[in-house]
């Protein structure tokens, strides 16, 4: 079966306007183009969008979805069998949530008493699930799984005030960063404070610290596009000052 661009906007819930982006940015072509100058899909174009809106669902930008789906090695079942995997994971995330909310509910009512940690045990699971998404696959392969779940638990078991200290510590070392950058010095004081406030960040994630490590990652932050990105998008070139910094913070680099 064919549909216009408007019959399928009307089908998967989606805007023309947003159909014919997916057409300009090559994401998703229609099948032909009528004699009257319309978009008409077919069922190959469904079987796409449905993946798109899936992968969208998940959290993903449009250029890597593009990237995925242009994959020579994609496998349209074992992307399924992956949706359902992380929708499971979301839903386990969404009931979480529910039940820490009804247990707050009960506790302001005085039915019931709730601990610091219970009060923010979703909100925990939320950032380890949205760590996984994003930078999952690569750390597990830098580190190992092992290695990852125990960061993770560490994270699980953190109190309100390791969990509130870490984030001061976090946005120390941001602002930090940010001003060492500026000397274009990754060997100076500021730039091996920041470094110094990187590592206390790591080891309350880690729940540990070896030096190896902290230069590991640091390397991540160059080699991997997401890693560059969310140091880049505060200032350009700042993942590689970083990883500089760290490098010579850990002995790495002289």
């Amino acid at each position: 079966m064919e549909y216009t661009i408007k019959k399928l906007g009307q089908l998967a819930g989606v805007s023309t306007r947003t159909l014919r982006y997916y057409d300009e940015i090559g994401i998703l072509k229609p099948a032909r183009i009528s004699s009257s100058g319309y978009r008409i899909y077919g069922q190959k174009e469904i079987d796409i969008l449905q993946q798109i809106l899936f992968y969208r669902e998940l959290g993903f930008n449009l250029s890597d979805i593009r990237e995925i789906l242009s994959s020579p090695d994609f496998d349209k079942v074992k992307a399924l069998k992956e949706h359902k995997k992380r929708l499971i994971e979301k839903r386990s995330q969404i009931d979480l949530l529910i039940k820490n909310v009804e247990k707050s509910i009960a506790y302001t009512e005085g039915r019931i008493k709730m601990s610091d940690k219970e009060k923010f045990e979703g909100f925990k699971q939320r950032l380890i699930e949205k760590n996984e998404e994003k930078y999952g696959e690569e750390i597990r392969e830098k580190y190992g799984a092992e290695a990852v779940e125990k960061s993770y638990e560490n994270f699980r078991n953190m109190s309100k005030e390791q969990y509130e200290e870490m984030q001061n510590i976090e946005q120390r070392f941001r602002e930090t960063l940010l001003e060492a950058f500026k000397t274009g010095d990754p060997a100076g004081p500021l730039a091996q404070k920041a470094a110094d406030l990187h590592k206390q960040w790591i080891t309350y994630a880690w729940g540990d610290y070896n030096k190896e490590a902290h230069a590991g990652v640091a390397q991540l932050y160059v080699d991997v596009k997401r890693f560059t990105e969310y140091y880049d998008k505060d200032q350009p070139g700042l993942a590689s000052f970083l990883k500089d910094a760290i490098f010579i913070y850990t002995g790495m680099q002289k």
